[in-house]
């Protein structure tokens, strides 16, 4: 029987580079119970398929839903999530539920899908594009499995959501997330589902032994956050025809009001300051540790340096939100003992410190999708017109949301985007003439057609160098042991993985995002172009005089500060493994 997982050993002493692919394991797994409010669970039960799931009613323990108020100021809000999500001995799991009740915050654990599958019957997993049974991360013992079934059933019922950090963890160019096709990430995520449906038939575990989860996992599941943040782009078209709500897998952003892509609210881990250091992190435990011991196990005389840095970073962030724009603050995490546990004290010190906070709610990333469906799309767009550690005028939310404020913002919005149509109609001429971008694809679009999830943001996924968490492949030869079983390996006996797959990103999916600029439009002359083009302008130039006349002049202090947010974030994609300062 394995004891509690740790990183291995050769992993430890490696650099930031060598233990990415290890990142999400189960190295320090989950913790105690908390988090929601009474432990009553729900009256009825319906069993699902084999009785690992029930049908229970609507999950107990939820906000309610409020809409804000023209002029009110909006909540911040703070969500804590934990990737993978299994129990083991170290009972990291338990031990934050429990933080999280004591507290009253709800949390997201995303599961990975063969945390509940014996590792005797891992070939029942077909990953995409690797050998039947394959996988980047250790597969739990028989006790462990049990002990993650329950913290699971137990954080639901608390309040607390349970999304999915996927199956196998496969990170890198060779064959890892970040090249996988839609189709093969709906193969994944359908397997995901099954593993956790049917837990029951495979691990032999009978129902005297562990109650059933209460809830369908199928229709819970509305958010993931994908291994080492790779492959957004197809896994996003994936999501968006399964009907999912939000997805947390992007490779960094700024503190400022999140938005949709493709249908989607997109949730990124966020740049926040690194205290003592010229550049700025992103907000996960990991990444402190990158620009910290770049090894699991440093010195341990920095440990609690590195706690403190953790700590006051987390801190930092949040106190640039909660006093300037009110940007959701975004923190990630592992069930680990890094240096020592560094990490996990300074995320349960921060929970201390900003849930009980007047005005915050730490809620898990499918309440604060809840909340935001909710709101007035006009509330929603202004508050993304305030920058990093901006705030409204003189600290006047009434004004800056008020009904005037909306409806003149939303006017010049309007305005400008109509100017904007205008412009690209003027410059585009009949299809494939100059003035137009092909797509990825061949066709003639405008320059920002597909900038919601086909743009150039999303190019840099392809870079392993450049992930936001530096979740890197070092070890990623070793796992294809069963490499002369490829041909079989998308044969899961699940829907979906007897698919050939090329390896080509996008298998004849349209791009929803994508504008029918320039099929078949004749161009009206140069002269009537050229009258079109000005009256573009002069529209869009109008408008956007009349949003600069609303609001204030920035103060230089704020431009500052919003300078150095930006700067850091630039260096920290440059140097995200480096220890050293630019």
């Amino acid at each position: 029987m394995k004891s509690a997982r740790g990183i291995s050993t050769a992993a430890a002493t490696a650099t930031v580079l060598a233990l990415t692919a290890s990142a999400c394991s189960i190295g320090s797994s989950n913790g105690p119970k908390g988090k929601g409010g009474p432990g009553q669970g729900p009256q009825r039960v319906q069993l699902i398929g084999d009785g690992s799931m029930a049908n229970t009613g609507p999950q107990p323990n939820q906000p309610k839903v409020e809409r804000l108020k023209p002029g009110q100021r909006p909540p911040q809000f703070v969500v804590f999530s934990w990737d993978g999500a299994g129990e083991n001995d170290w009972k990291l799991f338990s031990h934050f539920r429990a933080v999280a009740k004591k507290y009253h915050a709800s949390m997201t654990y995303f599961l990975s899908g063969i945390y509940v599958v014996p590792e005797s019957k891992r070939k029942l997993y077909a990953p995409p594009r690797h050998a039947r049974g394959a996988a980047d991360i250790d597969f739990l013992d028989d006790r462990d499995i049990r002990r993650t079934i329950e913290q699971v059933r137990e954080a639901w019922l608390e309040g607390s959501e349970i999304g999915t950090h996927f199956n196998g963890h496969f990170c890198g160019p060779d064959e890892g997330v970040g090249t996988w096709t839609p189709k093969q990430w709906k193969s994944e995520i359908r397997q995901a589902e099954a593993f956790v449906g049917s837990w029951r038939t495979n691990t032999g575990l009978r129902p005297k032994d562990v109650a059933p989860l209460p809830f369908d996992y199928r229709k819970e599941l509305v958010g993931g956050r994908a291994p080492c943040l790779e492959g957004q782009k197809n896994l996003m078209k994936a999501e968006r025809d399964l009907g999912w709500r939000y997805d947390s897998s992007s490779q960094g952003g700024l503190q400022v009001w999140p938005e949709k892509r493709n249908g989607i609210w997109d949730y990124p881990l966020q740049q926040i300051p690194m205290p003592g250091r010229s550049f700025e992190t992103l907000s996960m435990d990991y990444n402190f540790l990158a620009n910290q011991s770049k090894t699991t196990k440093g010195d341990p005389d920095k440990y609690e340096e590195y706690e403190d840095q953790t700590r006051e970073g987390f801190l930092a962030g949040f106190d640039r939100a909660y006093e300037s724009n009110r940007a959701p603050l975004f923190i990630g995490n592992h069930f680990e003992q890094w240096n020592g546990g560094a990490y996990m004290r300074a995320v349960e010190d921060t929970i201390k410190t900003v849930c009980t906070k007047s005005e915050v709610r730490c809620v898990s990333f499918k309440q604060l999708t809840d909340w935001l469906d909710a709101q007035d799309p006009r509330i929603l767009e202004r508050l993304r017109t305030l920058d990093v550690g901006h705030e409204p005028e003189n600290g006047d939310w009434g004004a800056f949301l008020s009904e005037a404020a909306l409806n003149e913002s939303a006017k010049a919005a309007k305005a400008a985007e109509k100017a904007e149509k205008a412009e690209k109609k003027a410059t585009t001429g009949p299809t494939g003439s100059p003035g137009t971008d092909a797509d990825e694809n061949g066709t003639a679009g405008s320059k920002d057609a597909g900038k919601e999830g086909t743009g150039a943001k999303d190019t840099r996924k392809e870079d392993s160098d450049e992930e936001g968490i530096q979740e890197d492949a070092g070890t990623e030869d070793t796992r294809k042991e069963d490499s002369d079983e490829e041909g079989i390996q998308e044969d899961a006996g699940t829907e979906d993985t007897g698919e050939e797959d090329t390896g080509t990103e996008d298998t004849g999916e349209e791009d929803a995002d994508k504008e029918d600029v320039g099929t078949g439009e004749k161009a009206e002359g140069d002269e009537e172009t050229a009258k079109e083009a000005k009256k573009a302008k002069k529209a869009k130039k109008k408008a956007e005089e009349a949003e600069e006349g609303r609001e204030s002049k920035e103060s230089k202090g704020e431009k500052k500060a919003h300078g150095k947010a930006k700067k850091g974030k630039k260096h920290h994609r440059k140097h995200h493994g480096s220890d050293e300062d630019s």
